[in-house]
This record gives C-alpha cells, structure tokens and sequence, in this order.
C-alpha cells in the first residue's frame, strides 16, 4: 500500500531540508492544491514551519518551508555494556549526545531510570522543551509490534519489560521499540555506507551477534520480531554451552566474551607474550587488546581474530546463498578489530558462496560506526511521530 501523503511529505523534509512548494510537488508526484492542503494542515499541527525564500535564479523568488525547528527527536541505543543518547532535531542531525558504560544485566528499572535521567539533563541543558518521539534499541529480541523484549538471553529481568509504554507514559511522546541490530541497519541506511543500497545485511558484533536484515528498502523483522538473531546458530556441536542454553552457537564462540576468554587464557598461558604484558599490567584483557596486539603481528592474536572471522564468514556465506543481498555491513564494538577480520570473512564468503551471489558483493565495515545505533534509532522515532503527524 502507497504510504499517507504527510508521511512521504514529512519525511521528504526531513531528508531534503527546505524545499518549495513546487519541488515538493514534483518530487511527490501531487497536484499543487492538494500539497498546498497538506502543508496547511501540517503547518497548523506544528510540524511544518514556513523557511523564507528561496536563492534567486532571476524570476520570482519562491518560498521554501521546511520542518518545524523545534521538532526533538531522542534517540537511545541500549548496549549490553552502555548507554548512548542523543537529541536530535527534525532533521536528525545532533543536538545533544551522552554515552556512558552500564550493564543491562541491572535490570529495566535501574537502567530506564538512568536513560530518564539523562533525557531530563539533555532539557535541562538546553536540547529541547518536549519531546516529538523516541526511538531506542535494545541487545535481544523485541516485538516490534508490542514494544517489548521478549526473552532476551543477556538481558535478565527483561522479559516482556512494557519499554514503549513506560517511555510514552514519562515523556509523553510516540515511542518505537526495536533489536539493537535492526536500528543500527536503518542508521546505515539513512546516513552511512548503505545509502543507496536497498538489500543489505548489516551484522553487528559485540557482547553477542546479531544480523539486521534490509530487504527491498525496509527491514525484515518476521512474524515474532526475531529475524536475524544469527548469534543462535549452531557452528559447532561440540562448542561450549551459549547464554541461550544451547550448545556451540556462534556467539558462544565468537563474541565480545569469547573473544575475552580466549585472549585471557592466551594470556595466562603465555602463548601470546603480547597479550601476556597487558595482562601483567592491567590484569585484564579483552577484545581492544587483542586489536593493538595482532597490529603489533602477534600470531596469536592474528589468529584468534582469523579463527572468529572464519565461523563468522560461514555463517554469512549460508546467508548470501539464501537472501542474495547487495552488501554485507560489520559493525559493532568488534568491528574495531579491522581489516585482519574483515579479511577472513570476505574470504569465507566469496569462497564458499555461489559466483552469482558474490560477483558484485561488498563486505565493508559500517561508516557510521558507534552513531549507527542513535541514527537509526532518530529514524524510527521521526516515522512514529510523522504517522501519528493526522
């Protein structure tokens, strides 16, 4: 079905910026009257502003309008190990942001109370009088549909937590629920490497693996809300037990806490004297260490990087054979350990993936990097409130 007029319009303003009457009658394919009807309306519900006039080109200058400036949109990404926030204004673009660590395993109230916390500091410092929408993504499976995790494996006392009614309720705006992972596809799609991409598979890696799955220009979540939770697929049935319970998952080897178990053994062992000196020093390490020491041409640390890269790549390589995408995006906090890994799993990929699926398959790393969670989350948050814009 053909999305409402003032959904296309406002998002159109959002993406363009201040636009005229006649373009955006053209670009929506409208006829004047009725665009000229709409933007009445809008402009009354305070969503659309009049933005003066438009540069010269020798005739009649004509005039442009845009989103209204006081338009904020909060965007939160729920990591397992932190917290990001940003206010946005109605083009999305940064007003405020706030990062800190925290662990999801705290539970929802301590960690919701944290996030009201800093929205009330962003109004206090000047972002925003009140709220239009909020957009968060959370570390586990979500029904999109109800605004609630459901059974999240890292996330206990989670379970079925109302997250979209609490936060409608304190800060009474719109609010959209939604996996980390899917936020941080529709971030690179808005403003990253897949722009123009409208079949992509954005993967991300950290404390677990998850896979955003972006086909035919919108992100494919499934009946339940659990599409592309890859992190649960066996790779190996002999593997130690997962966070889910189940036996060799590729998150249980290959992820933020696998990745700083086997470097810690490797450590203690001594059969990475990289790996060893941090320890010594810090009596700690973990995925960042195990970066700086394969950059240094630790083989250890080459190879626990080369090994996860190579379950990770067969994993996708069953992926391309079923969905056919046009990219493969790696983000997350273990994107930071590079071409090493990026390497390794294109290798697995091209080489076990049919030719037709891999002749014109970019495997990149995310250009939004750690932003892609908070714009992904701003995008959501703007398509809520312009839905309900009536």
């Amino acid at each position: 079905m053909r999305e409402p007029l003032h959904l296309r319009l406002l998002r159109l303003l959002r993406d363009l910026g201040p636009t005229s009457r006649a373009e955006l009658a053209d670009a929506l394919a409208v006829p004047r009257p009725r665009l000229l009807a709409e933007l009445e309306r809008l402009v009354a519900a305070g969503y659309v502003a009049e933005a003066g006039l438009a540069a010269s080109r020798g005739g009649r200058r004509s005039t442009l309008v845009e989103l209204n400036p006081d338009l904020r949109f909060a965007a939160v990404d729920l990591g397992a190990t932190s917290i990001d926030v940003e206010i946005t204004n109605g083009r999305l673009e940064p007003v405020v942001a706030y990062a800190e660590p925290a662990d999801i395993r705290s539970g929802p109230k301590v960690i919701m109370n944290r996030v009201d916390e800093l929205l009330a500091k962003a109004r206090i410092d000047g972002a925003y009088q009140r709220l239009t929408g909020i957009g968060i993504g959370v570390p586990g499976p979500v029904s999109f549909r109800d605004g609630i995790p459901v059974s999240p494996p890292i996330m206990p006392g989670w379970d079925r937590f109302p997250v979209r009614e609490y936060l409608t309720r304190e800060h009474g705006c719109p609010c959209v629920v939604d996996n980390d992972v899917n936020i941080m596809a529709v971030g690179e799609k808005h403003g990253g490497v897949a722009q123009a991409v409208n079949d992509f598979l954005f993967v991300k890696i950290g404390t677990g693996i998850g896979c955003g799955i972006h086909l035919s220009g919108e992100v494919y979540r499934g009946p339940a809300g659990c599409a592309g939770d890859i992190g649960h697929i066996q790779v190996d049935g002999h593997g130690p037990v997962c966070s889910c319970g189940n036996v060799g998952c590729l998150e249980a080897l290959f992820s933020g806490a696998a990745l700083g178990r086997e470097a810690l053994a490797a450590a203690r062992s001594g059969t990475s004297s990289a790996l060893a000196e941090r320890f010594a020093a810090a009596g700690s390490v973990a995925a960042p260490d195990v970066a700086e020491g394969a950059g240094e041409g630790d083989v250890t640390c080459i190879r626990l990087i080369r090994d996860g890269g190579r379950r990770l790549g067969g994993v996708l390589a069953g992926l391309v054979s079923f969905a056919n995408p046009s990219m493969i995006v790696i983000g997350g906090g273990l994107a930071q350990l590079g071409h090493i890994l990026l390497a390794e799993i294109r290798s697995v990929v091209y080489r076990r993936s049919l030719p037709l699926a891999t002749g014109n398959l970019p495997v990149v790393l995310s250009e939004l990097g750690p932003r892609a969670g908070v714009t992904g989350a701003a995008v959501l948050a703007s398509d809520q409130a312009f839905e309900q814009a009536t």
